[in-house]
């Protein structure tokens, strides 16, 4: 008898969350990795010596889930805190990806506020992002307006 599916598709289906298996997610992550080494490459004036830092700690979490590196808040520079809220907000709302559509205000801060309460990114800062409402600045020169809508937090 001749199986249904493939072997592929099998694999595929055992994938808990999202669409990348394992070997697929590790490709894309390694971005990460190549972004850091090319900028360590670049030489820089004193003042941002420390950007392949910043821009290489985008992807971490504060409770060590992250990657490259798996580092902790207390391994994480303000500035990459910074850049990982800037970066997963503007994933959550860009509207140029081929791939998805981008998320309106609302549902872009209802995701972020989870990673806040999961420990992925830095309350402080993030309140921050809320109380002097950067989220709508941004939105308001980035966003399509039919992505800004009310945002209750």
């Amino acid at each position: 008898m001749e199986n249904f599916l493939s072997e592929d598709e099998v694999y595929n289906l055992t994938i808990p969350r999202g669409t990348l298996t394992a070997e697929e997610r590790k490709v894309i992550n390694d971005h990460i990795v190549v972004t850091i080494n090319m900028l360590e490459e670049l030489p820089y004036p004193k003042h941002l010596k420390n950007v392949p830092e910043f821009a290489g700690g985008h992807h971490e979490k504060l409770d060590g889930t992250g990657y490259p590196k798996g580092l902790t808040k207390d391994e994480m520079s303000v500035q990459a805190r910074i850049m990982a809220i800037a970066d997963i907000f503007e994933a959550l709302t860009a509207k140029d990806r081929p791939y998805k559509k981008g998320k309106t205000l609302s549902q872009a801060m209802r995701i972020l506020g989870f990673m806040k309460n999961d420990a992925h990114i830095d309350v402080d800062l993030f309140d921050l992002f809320v109380k002097d409402k950067i989220y709508l600045k941004y939105a308001e020169e980035h966003l399509d307006p039919d992505q800004i809508d009310e945002v209750q937090i």
